[in-house]
């Protein structure tokens, strides 16, 4: 797992841990980027499942609530399958244009 802050970004790149693993050690790490939006690529991922993106649910409804983008980048899931509780996008830039929208909804207080 690579984790790269930028500003009130923080980008956590997937290497070579499964699923479960990740989820996990995102929420031991969870206090270095709990005051970030948060972008998780998981583009090295050959195929996701529905299971696979449920798994993240807990850690993302966590961060959104507090009022913090929490956005997950794959182009190999079908996107017509992902609950609307979280948020999935198949590239980078529509992950970074996800957060930008969402600050300003913050910001006008949606």
């Amino acid at each position: 797992m690579i984790l790269d802050q930028n500003g009130n970004i923080t980008t956590i790149t997937q290497e070579k841990s499964t699923i479960v693993e990740l989820v996990n050690k995102l929420q031991a790490l969870y206090p270095k980027f709990k005051n970030d939006n948060v972008i998780l690529a998981l583009t090295s991922l050959k195929k996701i499942g529905l299971e696979d993106i449920i798994e993240f649910l807990e850690i993302s409804n966590s961060h959104r609530s507090k009022k913090h983008s929490f956005v997950i980048v794959s182009d190999n899931i079908d996107l017509n399958i992902v609950p609307d509780e979280i948020v999935v996008v198949p590239t980078m830039q529509e992950a970074y244009d996800i957060i930008e929208m969402e600050e300003m909804e913050r910001d006008l207080g949606f």
